[in-house]
């Protein structure tokens, strides 16, 4: 009885420790863990005028932009492309909705916001089309593909706040990044919204495996009818979308457009975010509650950074550091190599015999499989 326990036990312990988001997370409740000795109550949360309050809650909303804009840079790298224009994108939405909003009579007036966010959004949306374009239909690398917005959308944003920060006093327009509803900050429900619907179309409809099947081979895809072109696309502008949307977060946040250094980098973050998530940037299977995690652990980061008093001009060195440990401890080979193959089997990596065993099954089912040829 003890002996199938034990094995039940250790059973349900693999387990756990092969699922794609047992090293993300574990590295989130460190990293939130290390906070606690400069920090004693980093895990409290206050209620303050209606509001709550604490370090937790501030992770989440500061890390809102981060996520939304990770989300949609999951899909793109599923399809086995990349998208480096969403901090220029962000800059441009930011800067198109205070600058529509600052020359309104009355800024206050939801008519005007909401139409200076559709106008930004609308900006962000054309901003995605013009990407998907190039990549899918000209067929430019994504990576230079991006690039041409990247660089020139920021100037783009300048041109529109003539190089100024433009500022304004709109109270409906700071709800969506800095204000509150249900006692939470507003921006948490933006993002829950926009990652449920991406769970719903990506796992409750075909769109998910269509999108992991032309980042998996798009050529194959268009062979067996999949509209591979049209897949790229419309990620592409679903990207630009969410960046789109967390550039009018930001801008609300601090009622201000920077076409300068508004989403300055964010692009690198959720590249990164995505990585630490588990998804792989050679394209193919994703995971959108690994992206969340993942750009959890970034901001958590950036948090921890500033609590425990690293010098500025080193943080970003520190911050590397530790991406680069994370991305390491994600690895089987690595933890098998550094810690042992009992280490390795344990928590995710193959034994000694298995993975000749696979390859030895794989082989035979490659035989065994009936040959088809394309002229």
């Amino acid at each position: 009885m003890t002996t199938s326990t034990s094995t039940s036990t250790s059973t349900r312990w693999r387990a756990l420790t092969h699922h794609h988001l047992f090293w993300p997370l574990a590295v989130l409740v460190f990293l939130l863990l290390v906070n606690v000795p400069f920090t004693p109550d980093f895990f409290s949360i206050k209620m303050a005028d209606g509001h709550l309050y604490g370090s937790l809650v501030s992770i989440v909303l500061f890390g809102s932009p981060l996520i939304l804009v990770a989300v949609g840079m999951t899909l793109v790298i599923a399809t086995g492309g990349i998208d480096l224009s969403v901090g220029a994108v962000v800059a441009i939405t930011g800067a198109l909705a205070c600058s529509y909003i600052s020359d309104q009579s009355d800024q206050s007036a939801l008519s005007g916001v909401l139409l200076a966010m559709g106008l930004g959004l609308l900006a962000a949306v054309v901003c995605g089309l013009w990407n998907g374009f190039l990549v899918a239909r000209m067929g430019i690398q994504p990576i230079i593909a991006t690039l041409i917005i990247m660089v020139a959308g920021r100037g783009v944003a300048q041109l529109i706040t003539d190089g100024q920060i433009i500022t304004i006093n709109s109270e409906p327009y700071k709800l969506i990044g800095g204000g509150y509803w249900l006692t939470l900050p507003f921006s948490i429900f933006v993002v829950a919204v926009v990652v449920a619907v991406t769970v719903v179309l990506t796992r409750r409809t075909a769109l998910g495996l269509l999108v992991e099947s032309v980042g998996g081979n798009a050529e194959a895809s268009r062979l067996v009818g999949i509209r591979s072109r049209r897949i790229k696309i419309m990620v592409y502008a679903f990207c630009a979308l969410c960046a789109g949307i967390a550039g009018l977060m930001i801008s609300s946040n601090t009622s201000a457009a920077d076409g300068n250094n508004a989403g300055l980098w964010i692009e690198l973050d959720a590249i990164l975010a995505v990585v630490i998530g588990g998804t792989s940037l050679l394209g193919g299977r994703f995971s959108v509650g690994g992206t969340v995690v993942g750009a959890l652990v970034i901001q958590t980061l950036t948090t921890t950074i500033y609590t425990i008093g690293v010098p500025t001009q080193t943080n970003l060195v520190f911050k590397a550091a530790v991406v680069i440990v994370v991305c390491l401890l994600q690895s089987p080979k690595f933890r098998a190599k550094v810690f042992g193959a009992g280490f390795g089997a344990r928590f995710g990596a193959k034994t000694g015999a298995e993975p000749a065993a696979a390859s030895a099954d794989t082989a035979a089912a490659t035989e065994a499989a009936p040959k088809m040829e394309v002229s």
